[in-house]
């Protein structure tokens, strides 16, 4: 058993983010001691870890986006020669300047910032990421040295989003997709939303649950679709607990992924897809290399594949799954199989008991 410090105060999305949640709990099966330290003041957290009176752990975890604990938290590791992994999730540089666009990749705020977090990560021990498009894009632009980066997926809270049972409907039911998230390019709700606005195959029913600064957008652009009752159309609902949201999936005959057709969106799987096959609901997301090769061989496996960045493939997607409407219950199984081998609880498990196996303390 090791003592496992969690360093950070998790950013804006707290400490109930899922990829932290599943991580501490991991970590507690595996019966390591998990403590928290959420420093008040990051750059000084180190000393005031130590005037607190903290006790010296095994190792140091620091959680997802917190790059600004990690100066403090790396020379407090190095002062008492303590192993630390470090869990990004993401990368500063690639959000403000491939994604947000606030810096053009020439300028020299842009090269500071890539040298700044290129630095940063080189503290680390151990670099966690994602999915292995991640992995390469922190070894080729962060110049992190792959023997140093091990992937783990981010996995679903399986407390929460356990298999949901499939309610009956009436014969000649719309399909019922459901997208549920934060309305932003990265998800390529933008692109959804055009593909459910010049849609004109079989009856469907677009539930879109979540905020985000482009639901405004989106709400406009499907005005005309929008309806209040059953029937085909579309909905737009607000976000609810998180408890409840397995609930509010179950009528679901699938679940909608991201779209977009950055780099970034190439390289991540979100929480969405993860909880989609966890409840066992097939599929339909952009085909993209963060998902095993294996997985992206035919879509009888619970997954759908639109092409990045094009509504129409998202409408063909759609007539596939409606073509196999007969068998989406077996449809879901193999989506919450898939889950199982690839991407569940137990996988994370043994990959981070395999990663501290190796941290010599």
């Amino acid at each position: 058993m090791k003592s496992v410090l969690i360093w950070g105060r998790y950013g804006n999305y707290g400490p109930d983010y899922p990829r932290n949640r599943v991580i501490e709990s991991v970590l507690r099966e595996l019966g390591h001691d998990v403590s928290r330290f959420l420093p008040r003041f990051s750059f000084l957290a180190d000393w005031e870890y130590a005037w607190r009176g903290g006790k010296k752990p095994d190792l140091i975890w620091v959680p997802c986006f917190r790059q600004r604990d990690l100066p403090a938290a790396s020379r407090y590791a190095r002062r008492h020669q303590i192993p630390l992994v470090f869990d990004p999730l993401i990368s500063s540089y690639d959000k403000q300047v491939h994604e947000r666009h606030k810096f053009a990749p020439e300028s020299a705020k842009a090269r500071r910032l890539l040298a700044w977090e290129s630095g940063l990560f080189q503290r680390a021990d151990w670099l966690i990421a994602d999915t292995a498009g991640h992995a390469d894009y922190f070894a080729d632009e962060l110049g992190v040295a792959r023997e140093r980066l091990v992937v783990i997926p981010v996995g679903a809270e399986e407390a929460v989003f356990a298999p949901q049972p499939w309610p009956a409907k009436p014969p000649g039911s719309p399909l019922e997709l459901t997208f549920f998230g934060t309305f932003i390019g990265l998800q390529g709700v933008d692109v959804l939303a055009e593909a459910i606005r010049t849609y004109e195959g079989p009856p469907v029913r677009w539930r879109l649950i979540g905020e985000g600064p482009m639901r405004e957008a989106c709400q406009t652009l499907l005005a005309d679709l929008c309806i209040d009752g059953a029937g085909p159309g579309v909905i737009f609902e607000p976000w609810g607990p998180l408890l409840e949201l397995p609930g509010r999936l179950a009528s679901s005959d699938a679940i909608l992924g991201i779209f977009g057709s950055t780099e970034k969106a190439r390289r991540v799987i979100p929480n969405k897809v993860y909880q989609g096959l966890a409840i066992g609901r097939p599929v339909i997301t952009a085909s993209t290399p963060a998902y095993p090769d294996s997985l992206r061989a035919d879509e009888d496996q619970g997954l759908f594949w639109a092409l990045p960045g094009d509504p129409a493939s998202i409408h063909l997607a759609v007539e596939h799954l409606f073509a196999r409407r007969h068998m989406l219950q077996a449809l879901g199984d193999a989506a919450n199989m898939n889950y199982r081998q690839y991407f569940s609880n137990k996988v994370i498990r043994q990959k981070l008991a395999n990663l501290l196996a190796g941290i010599e303390v």
